[in-house]
């Protein structure tokens, strides 16, 4: 060692250290489990198809008594709450639909959360109005907000469990389809509520035992 570097190392221990500032990954416990609730903010989109993510998290927020908050830095609002004893993220970003990745990837690495513990749900076009289903990988068969993400991460493997809401009627193309609110005898009411009930479900029991038994138990359903 030179004597530079001695003298460097003395000079800094005899200088008192000042407090760390504590950041805001200090301030929320450790979590296996990443789970983002797809959607696009304000008021506008609430009540649309496209909108769905955000009510299953809703509805964990409920069952675990949670309250978001605003991490500097990263586009959006966490939520930290423990399945049995496995510690789960939600997460609702600020951003909309088309950037969620911006969301999931600073999350996902502050955490070091591997991609098949990143939980993404979404809206399904492909699935019968209010069927869950779940599954890793796969394309994203053009919805902007699994592209994101998949952007973002690098790789298509994580977790989606997919809610249905039906292909449009004739006439009617897809992004009014997705961008509109359910109408009566599709995907209103109890049918809307049994399917975030279910993908909420869905979302504990993969936390708690993995992905096969969640498919096992949900796609039952």
């Amino acid at each position: 060692m030179s004597i530079r570097a001695v003298i460097s190392r003395v000079l800094r221990r005899s200088v008192p250290e000042k407090p760390k500032k504590e950041s805001v990954w200090d301030a929320l416990p450790a979590a296996q489990w990443l789970v983002i609730g797809l959607g696009n903010p304000g008021a506008t989109y609430t009540a649309t198809r496209h909108n769905i993510g955000y009510r299953v998290v809703d509805e964990l927020m409920r069952r675990y008594g949670e309250h978001f908050i605003g991490v500097p830095g990263v586009r959006a609002k966490v939520a930290r709450t423990g399945v049995d004893e496995h510690g789960v993220l939600l997460v609702r970003s600020t951003t909309f639909m088309n950037e969620s990745g911006l969301a999931v990837a600073p999350l996902a690495t502050s955490y070091a959360i591997p991609a098949d513990h990143v939980i993404a749900i979404h809206d399904e076009l492909d699935l019968p109005a209010g069927k869950v289903k779940i599954k890793i990988g796969g394309n994203e068969n053009g919805h902007n907000g699994l592209r994101s993400i998949s952007e973002q991460l690098g790789t298509r493997d994580y977790v989606r469990v997919r809610v249905g809401i039906g292909r449009p009627d004739p006439g009617q193309n897809v992004v009014e389809h997705v961008l509109s609110a359910p109408s009566q005898g599709s995907l209103t009411g109890e049918l809307l509520e049994d399917a975030v009930r279910t993908a909420a479900d869905a979302v504990e029991i993969i936390a708690r035992r993995g992905v096969p038994a969640a498919q096992n138990e949900i796609h039952g359903r």
